[in-house]
């Protein structure tokens, strides 16, 4: 099933593939030539037989000697070109196969929703790209080409020793039924810790991928030696499943050599009484004792490859489980117009669930105007971010539907309709790029005009001029190199950039301080000019430009109106507006407001 799933990355490289099998048989040849000048060597050089070949029978022994001393040379200089030419082709084949995996892994993580990306661990997904995308060279170059290889030369040798002495023959290959047995018996086991070893590996993934994402909080509560036991505990773990893989690989490879270790002793106590018997010459015995070391090699090639493609059986199901994955969203086949669309939204009983037991929303209705801006308030883990991703159908509604200009968002592709929409999150995503290409990350191929105007609406140009090499500094792994408010900035001006009717404002401003949060606040005034606007906020000072706010309470609509009318109905937003500011400044902003 796996081989099944692996040949359509073969067909690409079918052309190099036929010149490996190629090699394959050629040092296949090779290989079998090596102990042939060693024969007229010990019997017609030294034992003074007759050579019964055309072309050389009137040679004297010295001019022999020199020729079968050539053939050694040549035969094996021939052997190992070609095996190195080889091993440099099969290896370039394996590795394109591993690129071409780890591409299409990547673009369908890319291409799955955020639902099933909760639902895995990065540093799983991580290892899985980058270790577990190597078995299709294992399997194929290190497994299956080998084994191929063993069985040609296996083949070969048989055609010559069954002629030389068939009673040998057999002899030597009485051990073959031992060795699949030992083949059956270990398999099993190798491929159960290989994938405890695989799963161990991908948890340290994780373990370090989480530590160093979340350093700060960690340096914050000084837990670092507690996290150092952490992964140590993960890697010990690890680790033990790597020796526990390796023990059994190394007994599994002791048996097969013990066996043919065996067999190997058999063939000399045989072939020894066969040369004092007459049956054989000297010569004769060490060419078939050198093929007999020859022969094993091939078969425990066959026997060692299928032990690697067991445990490399392993990383390619755990890649091909991720590629296997149905995308959870189904891409519509309407385009959403890039120019004229107006932005009207509206959500008809829509329900969310991420779980089946568990409902996030319930029955929300809302109706939403283009251009107008909308609050969404609410204690944390209400539902409002959720709700706010369905717009750009981060995930479907389990219930109900949402409407975009009267058009059901399901029936877009989900890259005409994102392209339509504009967010800025919190914290704010900075990738380690120049500030020019973090600004034109959603809108690739922006001219520096239109970059730098959307700078200085933001309030962040200044900032930016003043940075070494301006708008083409390259900016740390996670905006290191600017302060929470200027990363925000920068977000800002890359959705002003992107011009989108619709704008998504996730808590805009809840790291910031006040004084920040006003040169914020200035560029996010102008984003949301003309836009029809989502903003989740903590922070009231958002809420009071917008004009409809929208309370969520236990995943559903509990009030909705604009800030006067919620104040005088003196619900929960009334109360969350009293508990943001004090008694004084909230009962002047009340008379003045309401008034």
């Amino acid at each position: 099933m796996i081989l099944q799933k692996i040949v359509p990355y073969l067909a690409p490289h079918r052309w190099r593939i036929a010149w490996v099998l190629a090699q394959v048989f050629l040092i296949a040849g090779f290989e079998l030539l090596k102990p042939w000048p060693l024969q007229v060597v010990v019997d017609n050089v030294l034992g003074g037989k007759p050579i019964v070949w055309p072309i050389v029978q009137q040679a004297a022994a010295g001019p022999l000697l020199i020729l079968a001393c050539l053939g050694i040379v040549i035969v094996h200089l021939g052997s190992g070109a070609l095996t190195l030419l080889h091993n440099y082709t099969a290896i370039g084949i394996g590795q394109n196969m591993v690129n071409d995996l780890r591409s299409a892994l990547y673009a369908h993580l890319q291409r799955l929703s955020l639902a099933f990306h909760d639902r895995q661990r990065v540093g799983d997904l991580l290892y899985r790209i980058t270790a577990d995308s190597f078995a299709v060279q294992t399997m194929i170059m290190n497994g299956a080409l080998p084994i191929l290889s063993a069985v040609v030369l296996l083949v070969g040798m048989l055609v010559i020793l069954f002629p030389l002495d068939p009673s040998l023959t057999v002899l030597a290959l009485s051990v073959v039924p031992v060795l699949f047995v030992l083949i059956a018996t270990f398999n099993r086991k190798i491929v159960d810790i290989a994938t405890e070893v695989r799963t161990t590996e991908s948890r340290v993934y994780s373990l370090v991928q989480w530590a160093m994402s979340s350093i700060k909080v960690v340096q914050a509560f000084a837990r670092e030696e507690d996290e150092h036991h952490r992964f140590m505990g993960a890697s010990r773990e690890s680790l033990r499943a790597t020796l526990r893989l390796y023990s059994w690989q190394t007994l599994y490879s002791g048996a097969v050599n013990g066996v043919i270790a065996a067999g190997t002793a058999l063939v000399v106590y045989a072939g020894a009484r066969a040369v004092i018997s007459g049956a054989l010459t000297v010569g004769q015995l060490i060419v078939f004792i050198s093929y007999l070391a020859q022969l094993y090699a091939p078969i425990n090639q066959i026997t060692q490859s299928w032990g690697l493609i067991a445990g490399a059986r392993v990383g390619a199901r755990r890649v091909f489980e991720i590629l296997d994955a149905e995308p959870d969203l189904v891409d519509g086949k309407r385009s959403f117009p890039a120019q004229g669309a107006r932005g009207a939204i509206a959500m008809r009983g829509v329900g969310f669930r991420y779980r089946p037991d568990v409902p996030v929303l319930r029955s929300i209705d809302l109706m939403v105007p283009a251009g107008a801006k909308i609050a969404i308030v609410g204690p944390t883990g209400v539902g409002k971010s959720t709700l706010a991703g369905l717009l750009p159908r981060f995930y479907d509604p389990t219930e109900g539907r949402i409407e975009i200009d009267g058009i059901d968002l399901r029936e877009y592709s989900l890259k005409s309709l994102r392209r339509q929409i504009a967010l800025v999150l919190q914290p704010p995503l900075i990738f380690p790029l120049s500030v020019r290409d973090n600004i034109a990350y959603g809108r690739p191929g922006a001219d520096d005009m239109a970059i730098e105007e959307a700078a200085r609406f933001a309030r962040i140009d200044e900032r930016i001029a003043a940075l070494p090499e301006g708008y083409d500094t390259v900016i740390g792994e996670a905006g290191v190199a600017l302060s929470e408010g200027e990363k925000q900035r920068i977000t800002i001006a890359r959705a002003l950039l992107r011009d989108a009717p619709i704008l998504i404002l996730d808590e805009p401003t809840s790291a910031l301080d006040l004084g920040t949060e006003g040169l914020v606040m200035a560029g996010i005034e102008r984003l949301m000019e003309g836009r029809t606007t989502f903003i989740i906020a903590h922070r009231l000072t958002t809420v009071q430009r917008c004009d409809r706010i929208v309370v969520l309470q236990d995943g559903s609509i509990a009030e909705s109106g604009t800030l006067p009318e919620l104040l005088r109905q003196n619900g929960a937003f009334a109360g969350f507006y009293r508990r943001q500011f004090s008694a004084q400044h909230h009962s002047s902003r009340e008379v003045a407001i309401a008034g």
